[in-house]
């Protein structure tokens, strides 16, 4: 993707620059699968987009609106050709993918099918070779065979008018690919042998009672891509043939519980019930759509000490124990690379829990490096950790530095001496005796789990480094953080409790399984056909099949319910819930529906007696709690405040988060510069020298010395760049600022101040300061001008003023406030702020160049005015220790991974927090 010209559909900027990977792969595994050719698919477009315009949906049907009946959807058309185009693009990489492939002696497992068919197709004899050798031929699982599989299925028995092939499958069953292609599969056999074929279905179940196949048969029979609905003459009415089974006429429960929670309690009261009759605990299976909700129901069925089973496949890097050592290996690299330059990264080293480092004395030392920053003394943590270490104490009666800061101390240095003096396996098995991550796994209660983690993660390194006996500490961390950054799973299986255990999976992870007791919970329209699907992917023209698929992924979640549905033996039982646990309505999904037009099964309201709900009180899973960390010494922080003043970023950090704020105004946490922020510098940079070169000589520079500016800077800061990222930011600023220069050239206002810092401004008692990019005059009134880089469209939420849902406004509306306030009373001048412009430097997805301008009121600057009393008063009282809660909060999810919290607090309605 790095090579793409600058004018391809594929090429990003910025954002997730690499965006489209996952959908090139899944597309290109397709393409090899079922045998589709770059030619192939493109005639296929071809073909669809010539017919669109007369297509039912591109047509309206009716008036509306200025449209007549029979008008073409223009801007509909327009959609698709634009997202068949994309599609083009997208397989026209194809070929090159492939010899990139080959050129790296690179191959893949449908590569290896693909070369079957290619020698089978070129050499007659070798074929024939084995046809002679396989006489007989048994395809099981035929409805999950891909194009290129079923393939070398035909070359092998085409040489036979009447081969001897037996083939094994049930459509209705097929819940992992989509399902056209594999339904002409079977039905293209079934037509080329029709004469000789013999068809077998098999209408005995000897697992489930009828009542639970006839409901099934219900649910089923309204898909329409069934081979019973293409082939004469097929019936798949299944009967309850065991004869323990067929005198069993109680039919499935369907029970409504108030909440999810509730649904999680009723369902393990109903297992521990099922369990005093004599039922054994391996043969009862608790079914669901998603993996996070048998996480949470394993919680109660703990809290009953119900022992359970459970298997997931996960991925070893989103582990949080790996995720620390590749930390740890990743601050190594760091250093070994430019000495301090992984400050970022040891900040959050410190945490880890072996080391058994206070958090307060982690604070209390980040804040001091900070401190020192821009003095004389300038020093690192690494260098204050070191002193710390080797410091004793002052007195009999003072504290000695925490051993943890000499663990640390001396391994980070043996260790980075160790990069230079023994190989790849050799440091890695270093760092995890050094750091005493083993004897802290050792004493951990999951310690069976935390040293399946660490082998897992071994032996990749190990494997890594047999592949390339000269691998370096820094290729193994690119390839960790290029895993990381394009999501590349490390497979690990979590097999969780005892086989005799009561089973918990997803309906995926059910096929092929059966239970005398089913409970299929989380019925949920959320959880089954109105689950928000991850975007992205590329959507294939009908025209790729001869039967275009109705309604495809509406049909194969079908069949996935059916597939769970057909576990139980004996009792079924399928629950949904009525709301959410914080209270949001909820619906059934419509498989139920479906299944009760035809049974009149009805469904039971379930209320869980108090007492039963009591019993489960501690477990509250989805309640966002807020995490409180142990308090600095208060002379510490009296000494830290003396010198705050506030400016926009405190004042938005606070409002966002205390603990943010805690630790990025007052602690300053090291914090490493990401290839955006960096890119966002280089272009004030350019725009600072271009409008302070303008000012010297009354004119403005040429376009070229403006772009040499913005080079310049990217030089200049090469190493916070890879190779990639710089070559792709530089011809990012090349497009960008040639085309922003020459859109603006004769528009901009050439009486202005730029990077201008105010600061001695003092606002009903509170110390402000800020830095403008750019003020721009009319006389005594300024209009000031803030450069953003990025998405507009992203940005917009955040120059909205308070609303219901944010009550305290956006960001940018605030800061635009803020900006008025400060130079409002900024004494030293005679200048009135009439606006805020935010400029930004990209262009829309109309490439088009867009200003931001916000009048402030009379009231927005009350709102404001009282955020930064209110905000400041909390400040000065000491109100930084307890974080807001939420679920994507960085600082509050760092506290709570790391175990610093004192306290976890439920949070308090969303109106109470609106600092007015």
């Amino acid at each position: 993707m790095d090579s793409f010209p600058k004018n391809h559909v594929l090429k990003r900027y910025r954002g997730d620059v690499y965006y489209e990977i996952g959908n090139l792969q899944n597309l290109f595994s397709n393409m090899k699968k079922e045998g589709w050719t770059p030619a192939h698919i493109n005639e296929r477009i071809d073909t669809y987009l010539s017919e669109i315009e007369t297509r039912d949906e591109f047509v309206y049907k009716r008036a509306y609106k200025q449209f007549k009946a029979g008008d073409k959807k223009e801007n509909k058309i327009a959609e698709e050709r634009e997202r068949m185009e994309k599609l083009r693009a997208a397989v026209n990489e194809f070929d090159r993918f492939q010899q990139l492939m080959r050129s790296r002696n690179r191959y893949d497992f449908d590569d290896m099918i693909n070369w079957v068919i290619k020698a089978f197709e070129e050499h007659p004899s070798l074929l024939m070779r084995y046809q002679e050798q396989f006489l007989y031929i048994l395809v099981d699982e035929y409805q999950d065979t891909s194009g290129t599989q079923n393939r070398i299925v035909e070359l092998l028995i085409n040489y036979w008018e009447q081969p001897n092939v037996f083939v094994v499958g049930d459509d209705d069953q097929s819940i992992y690919r989509f399902q056209g292609a594999n339904v002409e599969n079977m039905t293209a056999l079934a037509k080329r042998y029709e004469e000789d074929l013999v068809k077998v279905i098999l209408t005995n179940n000897y697992r489930s009672t009828q009542p639970i196949l006839d409901i099934a048969k219900t649910l089923i029979d309204r898909n329409q891509e069934r081979l019973i609905k293409q082939m004469p003459g097929l019936s798949k009415d299944l009967i309850s043939s065991n004869g323990k089974l067929t005198s069993i006429t109680d039919p499935p429960n369907i029970k409504e519980y108030e909440s999810m929670r509730q649904e999680m309690i009723g369902i393990c009261l109903e297992v521990e019930t099922l369990l005093a009759k004599g039922m054994m605990p391996g043969k009862i299976g608790i079914i669901y759509k998603e993996n996070k909700y048998g996480e949470a129901l394993a919680q109660f069925f703990k809290e009953k000490q119900i022992p359970v089973y459970s298997k997931r496949n996960l991925n070893l890097l989103e582990i949080p124990l790996a995720q620390r050592i590749i930390l740890f290996l990743k601050y190594l690299a760091a250093e070994w690379d430019t000495p301090f330059g992984g400050e970022e990264m040891l900040f959050q080293i410190l945490h880890f829990n072996w080391f058994g480092i206070p958090a307060m004395e982690i604070a209390e030392i980040t804040a001091k490096v900070a401190d020192l920053k821009y003095g004389a003394n300038k020093t690192s943590l690494r260098k204050q950790i070191r002193e710390k270490a080797n410091a004793p104490a002052a007195d009999l009666f003072s504290q000695a530095p925490a051993k943890g800061f000499a663990l640390v101390s001396i391994a980070i240095e043996n260790l980075i001496t160790a990069i230079a003096n023994s190989s790849l396996i050799n440091l890695v098995e270093q760092v995890i005796q050094q750091t005493k991550v083993l004897g802290w796994i050792m004493q951990s209660p999951d310690k069976h789990w935390h040293l399946q983690v660490l082998s897992g993660l071994f032996e990749f390194i190990k494997e890594e480094a047999r592949r390339n006996p000269h691998l370096s500490l820094e290729q193994l961390v690119n390839i960790f953080s290029l895993m990381e950054k394009e999501e590349l799973a490390l497979p690990l299986v979590q097999v969780s409790g005892t086989e005799k255990g009561v089973n918990l999976m997803t309906a995926h992870g059910s096929k092929g399984l059966e239970f005398e007791a089913v409970f299929f919970a989380g019925c949920n329209a959320s959880n089954w056909e109105k689950k928000r699907k991850p975007g992205g992917g590329y959507q294939l023209p009908d025209t790729m099949f001869s039967t275009a698929p109705v309604h495809s992924e509406e049909e194969e979640l079908r069949r996935l319910f059916y597939v769970a549905l057909t576990r139980a033996e004996l009792q079924l039982q399928i629950s949904f819930s009525r709301f959410k646990n914080d209270g949001k309505p909820l619906e059934p999904t419509m498989f139920l529906a479906e299944i009760l037009e035809q049974h009149s099964l009805g469904i039971q309201p379930i209320t869980l007696a108090q007492d039963a709900l009591s019993e489960f009180a501690l477990l509250d899973f989805e309640t966002e709690l807020a995490p409180e960390i142990a308090k600095m010494e208060a002379d510490f922080v009296s000494r830290m405040l003396e010198k705050f003043v506030m400016n926009v970023t405190a004042l938005n950090n606070y409002l966002k988060c205390p603990l943010q704020f805690y630790y990025q105004n007052l602690v300053r946490v090291p914090s490493g510069k990401s290839e955006a922020t960096e890119f966002g510098s280089a272009v004030h940079y350019a725009l600072e020298k271009l409008f302070s070169k303008m000012q010297e000589r009354e004119k403005f520079p040429e376009l070229k010395e403006f772009m040499d500016d913005f080079e310049w800077y990217l030089h200049r800061h090469r190493e916070n760049f890879t190779k990639e990222e710089f070559n792709r930011r530089m011809e990012q600023g090349q497009i960008v600022l040639t085309e922003y220069y020459q859109y603006y050239l004769n528009s901009w206002n050439k009486v202005v101040a730029v990077e201008r810092t105010i600061r001695n401004v003092v606002v009903e008692g509170v110390p402000l300061k800020g830095k403008l990019d750019k003020l721009e005059f009319d006389g005594t009134n300024v209009n000031v001008v803030d450069y953003k880089t990025g998405d507009i469209e992203k940005a917009r939420k955040k120059l909205l003023p308070p609303d219901d849902k944010e009550p305290n406004g956006g960001d940018y509306w605030r800061q635009a406030v803020f900006y008025k306030i400060l130079v409002d009373h900024y004494d030293q001048k005679n200048w009135k702020v009439v606006s805020t412009e935010f400029d930004f430097v990209e262009p829309d997805k109309k490439k088009q160049f867009k200003k931001e301008k916000i009048v402030i009121s009379p009231a927005d600057i009350t709102t404001v005015t009282q955020q930064i009393k209110t905000v400041w008063k909390k400040i000065q009282d000491r109100e930084l220790y307890t974080g807001c809660g939420k679920s994507d909060c960085h600082w509050c999810n760092f506290v709570k991974e790391n175990d610093m919290a004192v306290a976890l607090h439920e949070l308090t309605d969303p109106d109470d927090e609106t600092v007015e």
